[in-house]
């Protein structure tokens, strides 16, 4: 049994060395993706952001156990800060819920930023892939939470769920991070802080500020949880469910989404792949060791050195 055979049948180790491969950008991974392509789009995504201690992973762990509860199988993809030494990730997906470690329904995999700045790289992305074709029926992904540039896991995600917490300093963290816009849930988080009214009324009156777009549309809902005390988890998963059906209450509305996803997804692809081949190309060649030196010598700019070997690159092709 072949490799993309092993993943489909729901092979733990093949998928774990898969994702291992994925993110170490081993190119026979490419390759095995390309045979698994025609087997995604069945699971169901959900993306959870939102900023540094709100109580994302609690959420995820919450959400994962009631959705093992509906018989439903899960993948966890939690998107940590990359590791300034090895790359890698520093908190592992072992020091993550670890009720659900020995549950075979359950695929848990911490995934690196590798200091990619909208909360999701080409690896992850294709993990999630990974995760669809060995026959999750939810795959959630919590992403690092990096305020204005974590936006793209709407790309990515059929529901977004923002989550936020009272009483961080500002009245509503995801209006100075920019990201209200994504969000299809907003979840106020522990719930039992005070300042909770005024979040949900400030989030409620920025929705209704901006009414057109919401016009015959969907309109976020927003909620309230205290996650470690499994409080309105229940409700959350309601709101998960509501937003499904509306996205494919129409033909028109599933197919958009899926132009647009695959429009991002291809086009995330064709720069990842622009910017890793023009740039290796560029740091191999010898121009770009005498340009490092005459920087070094102070004979030249890194400003000017950049333009002459970028615009170089660009007239020959």
């Amino acid at each position: 049994m072949g490799i993309p055979e092993k993943i489909i049948s729901g092979n733990i180790r093949a998928v774990a060395r898969l994702i291992r491969d994925i993110d170490d950008n081993i190119p026979e991974a490419r390759e095995v993706l390309k045979e698994l392509y025609p087997y995604t789009g069945k699971a169901y995504v959900v993306g959870i952001t939102g900023a540094p201690g709100v109580g994302k992973s609690t959420l995820v762990d919450q959400m994962v156990y009631h959705l093992r509860k509906a018989k439903k199988t899960v993948g966890v993809l939690a998107v940590d800060p990359t590791s300034p030494f090895s790359g890698g990730a520093i908190l592992g997906d072992r020091i993550r819920m670890q009720r659900h470690s020995m549950d075979e329904g359950v695929f848990i995999r911490s995934m690196a930023t590798r200091g990619y700045f909208g909360g999701l790289t080409q690896s992850t992305r294709s993990a999630i892939d990974v995760m669809d074709a060995m026959g999750k029926d939810y795959i959630i992904v919590e992403t690092v939470g990096v305020g204005q540039d974590e936006i793209d896991i709407v790309r990515s995600a059929h529901t977004t769920i923002i989550t936020l917490v009272p009483g961080m300093g500002d009245d509503i963290q995801a209006l100075k991070a920019g990201i209200l816009e994504v969000g299809d849930i907003f979840v106020i988080n522990k719930a039992d802080r005070e300042g909770v009214d005024r979040t949900v009324s400030d989030i409620r009156l920025m929705i209704e500020m901006d009414e057109k777009r919401y016009k015959n549309g969907w309109k976020p809902p927003i909620l309230t949880a205290q996650a470690v005390f499994d409080e309105g988890i229940k409700e959350i998963l309601d709101e998960i469910k509501k937003h499904r059906k509306y996205l494919t209450s129409s033909p028109e509305r599933k197919s958009m989404f899926q132009h647009e996803k695959a429009r991002n997804d291809l086009v995330e692809m064709i720069k990842d792949r622009i910017v890793s081949d023009v740039l290796a190309n560029i740091i191999d060649s010898g121009e770009f060791e005498e340009a490092l030196q005459l920087i070094v010598e102070k004979k030249i700019d890194p400003y000017t050195a950049c333009d002459n070997i970028v615009l170089k690159k660009l007239k020959s092709g």
